[in-house]
């Protein structure tokens, strides 16, 4: 198998990463776009048509009943139930912090001020490949119902044996509300143009594949979304005396999610790159994933040396990982010089996984370099702002020639003829 490769320099390093950028397809595009039509046109009737012909699942009932769902639970190992109660509590506490308060400020005849409430109905989508994420269930839910949501639906394709058990367990936990068995586009559409069993959203979450990522775009304006999430990646800044194995295992950590996830280790120590890509190359073998995860190294995975740490930080800024990994003998003195990333892990025993899992941290994070701009998933995600005023004669009065001014120097007229006619004699 191959080993992790050499850039030469960080333009090449950016370049290979660009490279992944990649929009939905035209096709995908244009099939989430029929599908929406349909589901808006025939509401429950195209859900259920569409879930036959996708799932090979004939439903009676749009939504997981209870009595399904205490079944579903009840296959789920209990320590694993336990681990991810565990894991709300952690993610719970670390979210609460995040509260934000409404404010009242009265001065000069005005009162002035901003509410904070939560969203109404929010949708958290799940995927139902292969693959099974409760923990995906726990980082969105969670924020959602610190927020103050009170309607939370979660929608996931139908199987015919059954949801996931540890998806039905996770929403269990976090006190979903609903959980919707439509997936796809179809699942998208119906949540955020509503049906005659399912009420529109205000806002959707979750990760899917090409035509839920199309979906999500095509209904962005009717409802909110939380992001078009693209390839994991992780980045690793190193110093000599990081350990090998720890930075080969947490780079193939990432690579083992998709052949499209990228890998990348800065390194002031050219001794320790050589060690983790043999390391890498390795441990690589012993994966249970390891065809995923070798496409991922050979294809988007890196190493660059660089004359410094301070250099390494730079170029991370650039990059605005997802994930970035300090693994460095002193983390926390060059915290500071880290300006774009979604989640930061500090020091050898932080590996990216407890953040996937069980610290607290959204890991609904930023990728493609959107760190530059955006922010991981959190409870404001699911928060809307309200501003208000009141004014008293006597405090517009003072400001009645300012506002009047400047509306007219806009040639707003009427805006300034607003304020001019309270005062007519």
């Amino acid at each position: 198998m191959n080993m992790l490769r050499f850039c030469k320099n960080k333009e090449e390093l950016l370049s290979l990463l660009g490279s992944r950028a990649e929009e939905t397809s035209s096709k995908a595009e244009a099939a989430a776009k029929e599908i929406i039509e349909n589901v808006r046109k025939d509401g429950d009737k195209a859900l259920r048509e569409y879930t036959l012909k996708f799932d090979k699942v004939e439903l009676s009932d749009l939504y997981l009943s209870e009595s399904e769902q205490e079944r579903l639970i009840s296959m789920l190992p209990a320590e694993l139930y336990k681990t991810m109660e565990k894991a709300a509590d952690n993610i719970r506490r670390y979210h609460e912090k995040q509260l934000q308060r409404s404010y009242v400020d009265t001065y000069d005849g005005k009162v002035l001020g901003q509410r904070i409430m939560p969203l109404e109905r929010v949708g958290l989508y799940i995927p139902g490949g292969t693959a099974s994420y409760p923990s995906t269930v726990l980082m969105n839910a969670i924020p959602a119902k610190v927020a103050g949501v009170k309607d939370l639906v979660l929608a996931t394709p139908a199987k015919k044996d059954g949801i996931s058990p540890a998806v039905a367990a996770a929403a269990r936990i976090c006190g979903v509300d609903k959980i919707l068995l439509a997936g796809g586009a179809q699942g998208i559409a119906a949540l955020a143009y509503g049906t005659e069993s399912v009420k529109k959203v205000d806002k959707i979450v979750g990760p899917g594949n090409m035509y839920v990522a199309a979906a999500k775009r095509l209904v962005f304006g009717k409802v909110d979304i939380d992001m078009i999430a693209g390839p994991s990646e992780v980045l690793v800044i190193a110093d000599e005396y990081a350990n090998p194995e720890y930075v080969a295992a947490d780079l193939l950590s990432q690579a083992e999610h998709d052949a499209m996830a990228a890998v990348v280790l800065l390194t002031d120590s050219k001794s320790l790159a050589e060690k983790v890509c043999k390391e890498v190359e390795k441990q690589l073998a012993l994966l249970p994933r390891c065809e995923i995860a070798a496409l991922s190294v050979n294809n988007f995975g890196c190493v660059l040396v660089t004359k410094d740490i301070k250099e390494a930080c730079d170029i991370s800024n650039e990059v605005a990982p997802e994930h970035l990994e300090l693994s460095v003998k002193a983390p926390f003195e060059i915290l500071e010089d880290i300006k774009n990333a979604g989640s930061v892990f500090l020091g050898e025993y932080s590996p990216e996984p407890l953040g996937d899992y069980f610290a607290g941290p959204n890991h609904v994070l930023p990728t493609n370099g959107t760190a530059r701009f955006s922010s991981p998933l959190c409870v404001d995600s699911f928060m809307k702002k309200q501003s208000f005023l009141y004014c008293s004669r006597k405090g517009l009065e003072a400001v009645k020639d300012d506002v009047i001014g400047f509306a007219e120097y806009e040639g707003l007229g009427a805006h300034a003829n607003s304020v001019r006619i309270r005062f007519k004699d």
